[in-house]
């Protein structure tokens, strides 16, 4: 899944709006019991300067655990497995954090995905270097994760950005064993091996035993990180994408593997609502 010109993708102005042209979704559904994968930041949530700030109301709460009861749901994150389950607070959902590094099952069971291993030791070092050299910039917020390490730079000011490029790059190059995931504002250091958010929900619905012809799977979010899933979705039969994006907010009208879009985190629930028949 390499190789992204195997897949389609389309600018987000082109994409369907699943809420307006939902007999469309219904189309792609093709009368399969949807089951839903689901990122937090930017999805469940709206995007805010630090992520300590992105609260779950009790409203979307209330209707994701409404979703949940009535479909497989799974939220599927960049942050750390424990940290979002804490967010979400919803008992019976699926949570797999760490881009899928993390797994943890509604009964309390854990899985650890094939390529999961102890990554303590790099991982250390890497956050003592970024430590050293981001800390003096101002804004610069370094986020400490199991399985990988996020620079957030969304607060550092356009003057202090190439000082904040300069010393990624510098620590990048230390440890060959780590690669750099680009989100929104945000560069993210993890395990330099082939693994995803696609490869995690396609190894979820093998594990879950969700890989059959009367299920769809559907993955919902907004970053870049997300495009992994979209793309890998697109080998499901029936299953596909939907990007959180609004295309007049994007200016560079980002090219996506998702099937249809939505414009933001309050039309999520609307579209899990309508999903689950409510």
């Amino acid at each position: 899944m390499s190789d992204e010109t195997a897949f389609t993708h389309k600018p987000v102005s082109e994409v369907p709006h699943a809420l307006s042209d939902f007999d469309a979704v219904r189309r792609a559904l093709g009368g399969r019991k949807p089951a839903l994968f689901l990122d937090y930041d930017g999805t469940l949530t709206g995007i805010v300067p630090r992520p300590e700030d992105a609260v779950l109301t009790d409203d979307a709460r209330a209707i994701v655990k409404r979703v949940a009861d009535a479909l497989p749901t799974a939220v599927v994150s960049g942050r750390d497995r424990p940290d979002v389950e804490a967010l979400v607070g919803i008992d019976g959902l699926i949570y797999a954090g760490s881009h899928g590094f993390d797994v943890e099952l509604p009964e309390g069971g854990h899985l650890e995905p094939p390529v999961a291993g102890d990554w303590t030791e790099t991982l250390d070092a890497c956050e003592a270097r970024l430590h050293e050299g981001l800390d003096p910039i101002k804004g610069a917020l370094v986020e400490r994760k199991k399985f990988s390490i996020a620079a957030h730079y969304r607060l550092v000011s356009d003057a202090d950005y190439p000082k904040f490029r300069e010393v990624l790059d510098r620590v990048e190059e230390s440890f060959p064993d780590l690669k750099e995931k680009t989100g929104k504002k945000v560069f993210e250091l993890q395990p330099n091996i082939d693994w995803h958010k696609g490869k995690c929900v396609l190894w979820l619905m093998r594990a879950l035993k969700l890989d059959r012809p009367d299920v769809a799977p559907i993955f919902l979010g907004d970053d870049v990180t997300d495009e992994d899933a979209f793309r890998a979705l697109q080998t499901v039969g029936g299953g596909f994408g939907v990007v959180v994006s609004e295309p007049e907010d994007d200016a560079t009208d980002r090219r996506t593997a998702a099937a249809f879009r939505v414009s933001d985190p309050k039309e999520v629930l609307m579209l899990l609502q309508r999903l689950a028949g409510e």
